[in-house]
């Protein structure tokens, strides 16, 4: 396991946050891995996928530093096929060290979660993804645990087209499966939504709650 930060003390159930380009420093995907542990009563590991390279919110939200920083140099750093060899890795041993484990995938961490939850050869006992990005339709269609969705209205990353074949695919997977919507919301609601708007703080809290739902149905 890389340098993680982990929380809650249940020897029988894990989740793993795979986090999305802010990584595992980000104050707000820490707060979520204490609630998870404490309200599904699970071990959550927040591991560094990013070989320590840290990433701050402002970096995309303000032009100025958005210009400077070469999003796709951070995505070529962190391919699919650097990355997902290590991710396997702690699955399996968080598998050998827990009876039941789950993942849960924000924005660029979401594709990992799905590949862990491959009908072919699972890794997780569910999965859950919020406002996926980089996914392949495959991936979806090879999901075989239980799988959830937290989808946002307005997302560039996940599509319309892309929530079509969402939901035109997941019925026929012969899996449970629940698929969250949240209108207005936008891309990064369930971790970096804002607590001072009304709406955007409802998301928060619906998004934790439904994943705090389906750990508890399928970990315990």
């Amino acid at each position: 396991m890389p340098s993680a930060y982990v929380t809650g003390d249940n020897k029988d159930a894990a989740v793993l946050i795979i986090a999305d380009v802010f990584g595992w420093t980000l104050p707000n995907v820490r707060l979520l891995a204490d609630h998870y542990a404490k309200e599904a009563n699970v071990t959550v590991y927040v591991p560094d996928y990013f070989g320590g390279e840290v990433v701050e919110p402002d970096m995309l939200e303000d032009p100025e530093k958005r210009k400077n920083f070469d999003i796709m140099g951070f995505l070529g750093r962190n391919s699919k096929e650097t990355r997902f060899p290590e991710i396997t890795a702690n699955a399996k041993e968080l598998k050998s060290n827990h009876k039941k484990v789950a993942a849960i995938g924000f924005c660029y961490g979401a594709w990992a979660v799905l590949r862990l939850a491959n009908k072919d050869s699972p890794l997780i006992d569910c999965a859950a993804v919020a406002h996926p990005s980089l996914l392949e339709e495959s991936e979806i269609a090879n999901v075989g645990v239980p799988v959830q969705f937290l989808a946002p209205e307005h997302d560039q990353q996940f599509t319309p087209e892309l929530k079509e074949f969402t939901l035109k695919t997941l019925p026929t997977l012969n899996i449970p499966f629940n698929y969250d919507y949240y209108p207005a919301l936008v891309h990064g609601f369930a971790v970096r939504g804002d607590h001072n708007d009304p709406k955007q703080k409802e998301g928060l809290e619906r998004a934790k709650n439904a994943a705090v739902y389906w750990f508890k149905q399928h970990l315990h």
